[in-house]
């Protein structure tokens, strides 16, 4: 699996690329500035980008911007971002044009190899991949309107948790229910959303997805 990372502290950068290569990523680039990130994105297309959100020359939202630049003439273009502090704005510009692929991280989740790596894949693979941290600064601010005011207070929960790319059986466990209770859980998530009967794991992206950035019709 290809990787294009962008960060600008040299010692991080490093040590990501050797976390990444030690769990089997390859890395197509690892750049310093908004401007070689988006180069490194629209030259290689990657299966995946990890990106600072603040990268030179303004360090203010320029790896986000790059990233969002770069998605909008690769659709669907993986991009995992990670930041210092929770931005609402920046998560929310993530989510805005509603397709999987996309991980919102703090910094500190780096330091769990396991966590990290895993959310890397799941982004790859068009999933989410949200921290706690940001699901709860965005649902503080989120309207909840209809189909999403439907929602149960254990469904609200089962979908944050999806949210954090929680497996069914790992649901179960934080929840202490069985893991027919949660698909259950899941499969009325799916009614009240309306989203129409694909495959689940495209709807569970869509559900997430609808959830964060609390879209009221289908």
């Amino acid at each position: 699996m290809r990787v294009v990372l962008a960060e600008d502290l040299y010692l991080l950068r490093q040590g990501l690329t050797r976390l990444l290569e030690a769990h089997g990523f390859t890395i197509a680039a690892a750049v310093e500035t908004g401007p070689e990130l988006l180069t490194a994105l629209l030259e290689q297309r990657p299966d995946v980008a990890v990106v600072d959100v603040r990268l030179p020359p303004t360090l203010t939202d320029e790896g986000l911007q790059s990233a969002l630049a770069a998605r909008r003439q690769i659709p669907g273009l993986p991009v995992l971002v990670l930041s210092q502090h929770v931005q609402q704005l920046y998560a929310r510009e993530l989510l805005a044009d509603g397709s999987g692929g996309v991980g919102y991280l703090l910094k500190d989740r780096v330091f769990d190899a396991g966590q990290f790596v895993d959310a890397v894949r799941r982004v790859a693979a068009g999933g989410t991949a949200m921290d706690p941290e940001v699901i709860a600064k965005l649902l503080h601010s989120t309207v909840r309107s209809e189909p999403l005011g439907r929602l149960t207070p254990r469904e609200r929960e089962v979908l944050e948790l999806m949210a954090e790319g929680c497996s069914n059986s790992a649901i179960a466990g934080r929840l202490f229910v069985s893991d027919g209770a949660v698909a259950k859980h899941i499969a009325n998530i799916f009614a009240k959303l309306r989203l129409a009967a694909t495959n689940d794991s495209n709807r569970r992206v869509q559900a997430v997805l609808a959830y964060l950035n609390g879209i009221t019709d289908h």
